[in-house]
């Protein structure tokens, strides 16, 4: 019920653009008004809660490792995966952002009959997260040729190299099938996996279905129902250079593409796509190991404040810790 939920709020999304700009013509509203909208939401509400996550207080040192700390000489550390120094940790987040490498060593639990439980491999998920990003982020690049004039060297190579197998007309890039290949694989995880359609909920479901929608739109504008490339870029030149030109003869369908991409802009900094700028800011992954060399003080051990101390917490409950078989210090 939770992914029909979603499906069906995406459906609801795609049919207000189709009436709005199709049979109300209200071209002006969902090509430029919704979009600057959505686009000043997303940079407002992106700086709001990275400068939020910088200034929570980060008294302790909570790296996660999963290497040998720096420790005595004659012992070898682990300068990668548990590093003491900026540049390890430099290194470090950069397997993190480019290669997932958290995600790469993670292991899924599995109960068998006799009851144990094993720990298996889990590099599918890894895999498909992978070719979701990377392929979401080369189809980004590629779009930025709408909003340049002239395009840059950088963008044509890109395209280029995305349909070097020159399959039909128009061509036929690589990363569209890869992208709705990866995003179908993360979503019937969370359906036929139990245990991860047990802990899902709507918004994991509904940015799924978002993104899905966006991806099908546009393949369908591609290779189906044709639209005006010219009038496309000379509307989105003017979304940049905020000339506000709503050419007609659009299509209804590309407001569709067009709104749903500014609803996932929107929600965006309201979600857990949010991880993209909190990963940066991750004191689990920020940190340097280094409890061993420096000693770390809580910043929040105010003098004037009484703490109530081990003793004091023993002589108040001696009697009873000794009565559970707990140890003492001091005895009765």
């Amino acid at each position: 019920m939770k992914a029909l939920y979603s499906l069906f709020l995406v459906f609801a999304l795609a049919a207000i653009a189709l009436v709005g700009a199709g049979a109300l013509g209200m071209e002006r509203t969902f090509g430029l008004y919704i979009p600057f909208l959505a686009a000043a939401v997303f940079v407002v509400g992106f700086c709001w809660r990275v400068v939020q996550w910088g200034k929570s207080a980060v008294p302790f040192c909570i790296p996660t490792t999963c290497g040998q700390q720096e420790s005595l000489p004659w012992i070898k550390q682990s300068t990668i995966e548990n590093p003491s120094t900026t540049t390890g940790v430099v290194l470090r987040m950069l397997l993190e952002v480019l290669l997932f490498r958290s995600l790469f060593r993670n292991n899924q639990p599995q109960l068998y009959s006799d009851g144990r439980v094993r720990y298996a491999s889990s590099k599918w998920l890894w895999l498909g997260a992978l070719a979701f990003h990377y392929s979401f982020l080369i189809i980004f690049l590629r779009h930025m040729r709408f909003f340049t004039e002239p395009v840059p060297a950088l963008i044509r190579g890109i395209e280029s190299v995305d349909s070097m197998l020159q399959i039909a007309a128009p061509t036929l890039y690589l990363t569209d099938l890869v992208f709705i290949a990866a995003v179908t694989y993360l979503f019937l995880r969370r359906v036929v996996v139990p245990n991860i359609r047990y802990i899902s909920q709507v918004q994991d479901y509904f940015p799924l279905f978002l993104i899905l929608g966006i991806g099908l739109s546009g393949i369908f504008m591609r290779y189906f129902a044709k639209v005006d490339i010219m009038a496309v870029k000379e509307l989105t030149m003017g979304l940049v250079t905020f000339s506000w030109k709503a050419p007609q003869g659009i299509g209804a369908i590309f407001y569709v593409h067009l709104f749903l991409v500014s609803v996932l802009l929107i929600y965006f900094p309201l979600s857990k796509l949010m991880h993209m700028g909190g990963v940066f800011l991750s004191p689990t992954r920020n940190m340097n190991c280094a409890s061993r060399k420096f000693r770390h003080i809580n910043p929040w051990k105010f003098e004037n404040v009484h703490y109530h101390t081990y003793e004091e917490y023993e002589d108040e409950f001696r009697e009873k810790m000794v009565e559970k078989g707990i140890p003492v210090e001091k005895p009765l």
